[in-house]
């Protein structure tokens, strides 16, 4: 890795601190200095997965890249929730899955294509995320249904329950899921060996897996910066909370496993590429909202529920079934890139024109 890459987060990162600390009144340029840091790190932890993944295949990489990865995405939740943010915390959640599906997956298959003409992955092994996937969406849309069912005095009180009841299944889920790619069918998902033909990475083990816990637990110090400074600047430009997590909070927090998956498709290792993308978006909701949801029973002001917007649960059908389209041939290309591309920003455009009584319809 070029010593250009740790400088710049090294940099970044003391910038932001020293004006978290030194200037804790400029909070846009303590939100841009955030951001800004969340790349280089994000291409540590990328450059460490991917050492990691000559080794391991792209099966566990991809599942170290996204663990990593979403630790951020956990420790921003946490800070978001005791700050009793849950409209922020929700949106986050909903964002993060579709920034992985359409704009990481997009931009992924898009400069990948443009280098080889055609990307070939593992078919089995999406069809089996995508599935996933599908059964993600259908347990985020039944909360909303039982809203709109049950109603009646003390509805909070039992969307919280049943959200938490919600929440142990899909962890549970989320193990089975484990058993299933890394024990039962490691052999008919792995593509390691056709991964192992490539140069011997220049890496021991133990120093990718150091700069891979570094790197994300910096990524967390400063995702919990970069949630303090979001309310000021959201009044500063008029930005709903809604926007704010849906969008920009769940791009910024996505940066690791975004920087990683652009890098494994330049490489043409799309299998490393769609395992972090469709696997980031499955742990995120079959494990970081479930533990997030567990946790708000002790940190938070209030119980976090799972009922989300009608505009979320538009968005996750419509990523999930698009997401399928394209990822169910194991083939991709740089047009394909840019359909996924095209369906995030018009989620991105829509959200951010909605009048604020929508985006406060919780």
């Amino acid at each position: 890795m070029k010593w250009t890459v740790y400088a710049t987060a090294s940099a970044t990162v003391v910038a932001a601190l020293a004006v978290r600390y030194l200037w804790p009144s400029r909070a846009i340029l303590l939100f841009l200095l955030s951001c800004a840091a969340m790349v280089p790190l994000a291409t540590v932890l990328s450059e460490a997965t991917e050492q990691l993944s000559f080794r391991s295949g792209s099966v566990l990489g991809a599942l170290l890249n996204v663990t990593f990865g979403n630790a951020g995405e956990l420790v921003i939740g946490f800070f978001a929730l005791r700050s009793g943010l849950m409209d922020v915390v929700k949106a986050s959640i909903s964002g993060s899955i579709l920034v992985n599906l359409l704009l990481t997956m997009g931009a992924a298959m898009l400069v990948g294509g443009v280098r080889h003409k055609t990307l070939c992955f593992n078919a089995l092994r999406a069809r089996t995320q995508t599935t996933t996937l599908t059964l993600a969406a259908i347990a985020l849309i039944f909360p909303a249904a039982y809203k709109t069912l049950a109603g009646g005095p003390g509805l909070a009180g039992r969307e919280a329950r049943l959200s938490l009841d919600f929440a142990i299944i899909l962890a549970l889920t989320y193990a089975l899921g484990l058993l299933f790619t890394l024990h039962t069918h490691r052999d008919v998902l792995s593509t390691q060996k056709r991964e192992r033909a490539d140069a011997a990475p220049p890496w021991p083990a133990w120093k990718a897996l150091a700069a891979l816990a570094l790197s994300a637990g910096v990524i967390g110090w400063v995702g919990e910066i970069l949630v303090g400074s979001l309310e000021p600047v959201a009044r500063r430009f008029g930005l709903s909370n809604f926007f704010i997590g849906l969008v920009v909070l769940a791009v910024a927090g996505n940066a690791a496993e975004s920087v990683s998956a652009i890098r494994a498709a330049l490489r043409n290792r799309m299998d490393l590429s769609v395992g972090i993308t469709a696997g980031s978006s499955i742990q995120v909701a079959l494990f970081v909202a479930p533990a997030l949801v567990i946790a708000s029973n002790w940190v938070a002001p209030r119980p976090l529920d799972l009922v989300f917007t009608d505009v979320e649960l538009l968005a996750l059908v419509v990523a999930v079934c698009i997401t399928v389209l394209v990822a169910g041939d194991g083939e991709s290309n740089w047009l394909e890139g840019v359909q996924l591309i095209v369906v995030y920003l018009l989620i991105a455009v829509m959200v951010y024109s909605l009048p604020p009584s929508v985006n406060q319809g919780r």
